[in-house]
């Protein structure tokens, strides 16, 4: 899809980049109210036990003003991952936990006139524990469940499936079985969890948080608190980064009823320990994958069964495993497919969203199972997936998918596959690392090539609610305010929806203002941003909006200047009318009534008593998917286990590109994140629950001098419904690159290496496997 557009798929800088760069930006932790109170979490160093809290020393320590327990808080029960009122989902959390139920539960807050004394106070609190046994791990809940010891453990199970698997695996030439696992994650972003709370003048309940869906809070708020939800305003602040990591509320409804029961204004902020320990982290998986080819590399069947760590509450428990069980369809034309997820209860940290939400996991060991099939077969592995790729649907508006979802859309699976090839020069590259590994004396050091697929989303539509308001207004300043309830997570949002209207409008995107979401200014959005809609749906409104202001500026700058509407012309922020002998390339003869958008925002208040202003409210229609390949060569070190990344390209199905320097930035941030996962993050709990990678010290994300250069490369060929033709880009960055590192490991190897990650530790352990 190649059109010749003025903003669209241009690089163009961001406005707030300057003030980030010099450190003028501020954060929630920056912020400061008179009279406000500093507070710290006190958080259970045990996994599974009755905590009883003894107040007297830290309540007498210097400068703490209260601390508050169990005792102290409504005992409501909410679920933080409800981000709208009408979901219906288990409610098992308290804004404070008598019985703490991981290690980093929530047990008390110290609130201090400084962050020393809360700190202080802190330290004086005695906490005393009455341990209950623990349950570590999938492994563990699992028998738990199946012996029928504990089978409350079991949080949530679904199947998905199409067709017939039993008879698909009967006409099978071949059988490929793998079992793998994931781990759970740490999203890793700069900023610590933080919020502050407090009350304006009107008894309205104000939470400055840099969260990723404000209504969400605004609603969970009222609900463990039992507040009127007009009475709580939620403001987005400037975010130093979440991917998935502050999609829930964690900190703002203790803050809130701190600020309340106070009457202080109150910021809580968490250090890394607690930001790892309790808050949210990357469901980690148990799986099981077979599937069944003909000789003739077709896959006829296959069967998914992964089992989740949901964590010590319910959050997302549910929507992990249906997420990630929807992207097992997506990908490829299966005939016979079944999947099951199951969800289990462990006393370890809670799962939540986490960039991909169940992509990084579903695709994380069935793409090695598939590099598996291809060498069973004798087969290259790109041209395996070529074979068995989805293609383009032909009929859009109103297509299903094979479970009922909505339609997977102008699908370019195959054009990644096919170009990245090309441009990756696979077929020449397989010779030079065959040449490399047939080299004389080279006994340390392997060479392989990996290759691998990600399928992910557009948002809700077909699942939950999707949908959103906005209003776009001129003003008389030559301005255009948009507010909608949108989230800028650092990856540029603001600027894309500026692009769009720009585009739209022929108006320069810096004249164009988009505040970040409050509930007390923002028209009601549906989602916030999550399951990649922001691009899709929420640019799809903005689209909608200028469209609308623009027929409406047509339609009465027509009437009011005696021309005919196709005579409108709108250039570079002016309004105006094209002479009957003008023509579609020439603009630039007109009538003297041409204006700036601003001056006739002032006539029509004037002239027309009217204001240059829509509000509309935009549901989604579909949900397409996109796709992303990764090929990767690695040389891996067989003596002590260590991978170099000598070359790595992505290839993603992105419609359009609203901005090519923010969508490049978004595949190289996602692939190293990905392939983070793939070779070092893990958190990690000890048989008690005790968690030994609570810092980054021990918690080990890839570095700079690790990093190496991602190539990128796009595939534009439109979506449907998508604004300009764009769809999503930014998580679907964070799942392809880790399942093709690991095949260029095993390719290198000859291992089949399918528990992530792959370590010095394993990657040794794989080839003394080979050796026995």
């Amino acid at each position: 899809m190649t059109k010749d557009y003025k903003y669209i798929g241009k690089r163009i800088s961001r406005m707030d980049t300057r003030d980030k760069a010099l450190g003028r930006t501020r954060y929630v932790a920056d912020m400061t109210r008179h009279g406000m109170l500093y507070g710290r979490l006190v958080t259970s160093e045990k996994a599974h036990a009755i905590v009883s809290v003894d107040k007297s020393e830290a309540l007498a320590v210097d400068g703490v003003w209260a601390v508050f327990t169990h005792e102290d808080v409504p005992h409501k029960p909410y679920n933080s991952n409800q981000w709208y009122p009408g979901s219906t989902i288990k409610e098992d959390e308290h804004i404070l936990h008598k019985l703490a139920k991981h290690v980093g539960d929530r047990v008390a807050l110290v609130l201090g006139e400084t962050m020393e004394a809360a700190e202080r106070g802190c330290h004086a609190l005695k906490l005393t524990y009455d341990e209950l046994p623990p349950t570590i791990g999938i492994s563990a809940a699992r028998d738990a469940v199946l012996s029928g010891r504990n089978p409350d453990l079991l949080c949530f199970e679904k199947t998905l499936s199409c067709g017939n698997t039993d008879s698909g695996f009967e006409a099978a030439d071949f059988i490929i079985e793998d079992i793998g696992s994931t781990q759970k994650v740490h999203h890793g972003a700069i900023e610590n969890h933080v919020c502050m709370a407090e009350q304006d003048p009107f008894d309205n309940l104000i939470i400055w948080t840099p969260c990723q869906v404000v209504f969400q809070v605004q609603h969970v708020t009222a609900q463990a608190l039992s507040l009127p939800y007009d009475k709580i305003r939620v403001i987005k602040a400037d975010m130093g980064g979440s991917f998935g990591g502050k999609g829930m509320p964690v900190l703002e409804p203790i803050c809130a009823f701190a600020a309340l029961k106070t009457g202080r204004p109150v910021r809580i902020v968490m250090d890394r320990t607690s930001s790892i320990a309790s808050t949210r982290m990357r469901n980690a998986s148990e799986q099981r994958i077979r599937t069944g080819v003909s000789k003739e590399g077709k896959i006829l069947a296959r069967e998914i069964e992964i089992d989740f760590d949901g964590g010590a509450y319910t959050t997302n428990g549910a929507a992990i495993a249906v997420a990630s069980g929807k992207k097992a369809f997506r990908a490829y034309e299966i005939e016979h497919q079944k999947y099951t997820g199951r969800t289990f209860f462990t006393n370890t940290t809670p799962g939540g969203a986490c960039r991909g939400y169940g992509s990084p996991q579903v695709h994380a060991v069935s793409e090695i199972n598939l590099n598996n099939a291809a060498r069973m077969l004798g087969m290259d592995p790109v041209e395996f997936r070529i074979i068995n790729a989805v293609k383009p649907q032909e009929s859009i508006e109103g297509a299903v998918d094979q479970i009922g979802m909505p339609g997977i859309g102008n699908a370019r699976l195959r054009d990644c596959l096919i170009e990245g090839r090309e441009i990756f020069q696979w077929d020449e590259r397989k010779a030079n690392v065959a040449a490399k590994n047939n080299t004389k004396n080279n006994n340390r050091y392997a060479y392989g090539l990996g290759v691998a697929v990600g399928a992910h989303g557009n948002g809700y539509h077909g699942g939950f609610p999707d949908y959103t308001n906005v209003t776009l207004q001129i003003m008389p300043d030559d301005r255009v305010v948009v507010k909608i309830g949108i989230h800028d997570l650092g990856c540029g949002t603001v600027l894309t929806m500026q692009q769009i209207a720009a585009e739209v409008l022929d108006v320069s995107p810096g004249k164009i203002h988009i505040p970040q979401a409050d509930t007390h200014q923002s028209p009601y959005d549906s989602a916030g941003t999550q399951a990649s809609r922001v691009t899709f749906v929420c640019g799809g409104a903005v689209k909608a909006a200028a469209e609308g202001i623009k027929a409406k500026m047509t339609k009465l700058y027509a009437s009011a200047f005696g021309c005919s509407q196709e005579q409108v012309i709108f250039e570079e922020g002016m309004i105006g009318c094209r002479s009957t002998n003008s023509t579609e390339s020439s603009v630039s003869s007109v009538i003297s009534e041409k204006m700036s958008l601003g001056r006739f925002a002032v006539y029509c208040e004037s002239n027309l008593e009217t204001t240059l202003k829509v509000d509309l409210e935009y549901k989604s229609i579909a949900n397409p998917s996109v796709y992303s390949v990764a090929f990767v060569e690695a040389k891996v070190d067989r003596y002590l286990g260590l991978v170099d990344i000598e070359d790595i390209l992505i290839v993603q199905d992105a419609g359009q590109i609203i901005n090519l320097t923010l969508a490049e930035g978004q595949v190289q941030g996602g692939a190293q994140m990905s392939l983070g996962m793939a070779l070092y993050e893990e958190v990690v709990f000890d048989n008690k629950g005790k968690l030994k990678t609570d810092n980054f010290s021990k918690y080990h994300m890839i570095n700079a001098p690790s990093m190496p250069e991602i190539r990128t490369h796009f595939i534009e060929k439109g979506e449907p419904f998508g604004p300009f033709g764009a769809k999503s880009v930014g998580e679907l960055a964070a799942v392809a690159p880790a399942p093709a590192l690991i095949n260029a490991i095993n390719d290198a190897l000859g291992t089949n290496i399918t528990d992530y990650p792959a370590t010095p530790e394993r990657i040794i352990a794989a080839l003394e496997g080979l050796n026995r």
